[in-house]
């Protein structure tokens, strides 16, 4: 029996098995076996000793976004209006059958939007290219999931294929809009498996946490859990290997449905509707996409001159002095000394700071060598 028939099984059992006190255990062990099946399922295809077409693309800008959605949602032609790249778009599915990479301006910043093929079931397992396609995905900061929204009843919150889209990219171990769990694991040479909570468990508990770290033969650990947790989430921490993303929901083609189903669709958590045809709202996709990245501008200074307002630096939120000197330069924080900074992070104007200072948005900075 192969690992498709062995995943398709354990999920076939997954469904059929009722969800209460007795069978919880029982449950436990089945996902833990299922996400190592699909681990292999991922580790195998890459050992294998022939070599298709993969999508590979030069990461570039200050952030990059992966744009996935179903065949024929207007992923193409989004590309096209936002940035300077022309990306075929028809009227027939599958017009995309690689990646193709743009790139968008804003607030000084550059943002590699990367146009994906269409996603069809079964894409994990490598159907349509599918696993090609989830794999840039991973690489990507945060994606933009396109929807069609004269499809909306079909492909709302609760459907089958808007989840089958997450679905799909929850097998390859990504987590959309969601936190990394607060669990801290050690894998150990000796003294058996520790367990420890700062929380009531409600969803899992001692005897489950054992169970799957035996089941990845792990029998030497220390477990710290600060958040009340469930089964999956355990795994996910196990494996190690889980990448987590924000996910904006675009809905596309609102130009041909009501205003009422338009302002259901836009009150949705993490969403945004646009028309590309008619070039609405597409300001505000870009501005939700440059707020989930959580960039900031760093302005730079030298002495005895005012501050270059037009080219400043982009950087994470959270960045450090140190941080900036890399951006301007790669051997500036060798050579550094001090620096000053204006602005939100300064206790007051300037500031004199080392390496670790904090920068916030907009701050000024003026790096002193030694």
């Amino acid at each position: 029996m192969g690992i498709l028939e062995k995943i398709q099984d354990i999920e076939n059992e997954i469904k059929r098995t009722q969800k209460n006190k007795a069978t919880e255990y029982h449950l436990g062990l089945l996902k833990a076996k299922l996400a190592k099946y699909r681990v292999q399922l991922l580790e195998g295809s890459k050992t294998k000793s022939e070599k298709g077409e993969g999508f590979d693309v030069m990461k570039s800008g200050d952030a990059r976004v992966a744009l996935i959605g179903f065949p024929s949602v207007g992923k193409s032609t989004l590309l096209s209006k936002l940035t300077k790249t022309e990306s075929i778009a028809a009227s027939y599915e599958f017009t995309t059958l690689t990646c193709i990479p743009g790139k968008i301006e804003y607030k000084g910043a550059q943002i590699q939007l990367l146009d994906l093929p269409g996603i069809i079931e079964g894409a994990a397992q490598g159907k349509g290219r599918g696993r090609q396609v989830i794999a840039v995905a991973r690489t990507a900061d945060i994606v933009l999931m396109m929807l069609d929204a004269t499809k909306s009843e079909q492909q709302n919150l609760f459907s089958a294929s808007r989840a089958q889209l997450e679905r799909e990219l929850e097998t390859v171990g990504i987590r959309l809009n969601q936190g990394r769990p607060n669990v801290a694991f050690k894998v150990k040479t000796g003294g058996g498996i520790t367990i420890n909570a700062t929380v009531k468990l409600t969803k899992i508990n001692e005897k489950m946490v054992q169970h799957i770290l035996h089941d990845y033969k792990l029998f030497n650990a220390d477990v710290l859990i600060r958040e009340d947790i469930t089964v999956d989430q355990f795994i996910d921490v196990v494996l190690g290997n889980r990448k987590y993303l924000t996910c904006i929901y675009c809905y596309n083609k609102i130009d041909q449905i009501t205003i009422e189903e338009v302002d259901r669709l836009a009150r949705q958590e993490n969403t945004v509707v646009v028309s590309c045809e008619d070039d609405l709202n597409l300001d505000y996709l870009v501005e939700q996409i440059w707020k989930h990245l959580n960039l900031l501008r760093v302005y730079t200074k030298k002495r005895g001159e005012l501050p270059d307002f037009n080219d400043g630096l982009i950087i994470r939120n959270g960045a450090t002095v140190e941080h900036c000197c890399h951006a301007i330069h790669r051997s500036l924080a060798e050579d550094f000394k001090y620096a000053l900074v204006w602005g939100a992070s300064a206790k007051h104007n300037p500031q004199r700071v080392g390496l670790h200072h904090i920068v916030n948005n907009e701050d000024v900075i003026q790096v002193v060598k030694k």
